[in-house]
């Protein structure tokens, strides 16, 4: 999804205050995370991952990889946290603006 520049910096503050939803660690990306991260953007639409055991190439690379896989859209990705957001064409729940 393309976002506007309003847009992404709406999100990015709507984020700021989130608590990250699913964590990957050692084990990394495996098929169950992304399917909890995958319902995770279903419902809340805008949520926050912790990577943790991973230098920052890898930690780019598994974002890169779970935002291609959910078809979701990265915010930002700060650090041990990546801020994605994926709009549920049903139910949306965040209003953007134009």
């Amino acid at each position: 999804m393309q976002l506007k520049e309003n847009q992404l910096k709406h999100l990015k503050g709507l984020g700021h205050s989130l608590k990250p939803v699913v964590m990957i660690g050692a084990k990394g990306l495996t098929e169950n995370v992304l399917m909890e991260i995958d319902n995770a953007l279903e419902y809340h639409e805008l949520i926050k991952v912790k990577i943790t055991g991973a230098d920052r190439n890898e930690k780019k690379s598994l974002i890169v990889g779970i935002s291609d896989k959910t078809d979701s859209t990265i915010i930002a990705a700060i650090g041990n946290i990546a801020l994605l957001f994926k709009r549920n064409s049903d139910k949306p729940k965040i209003e953007l603006p134009k």
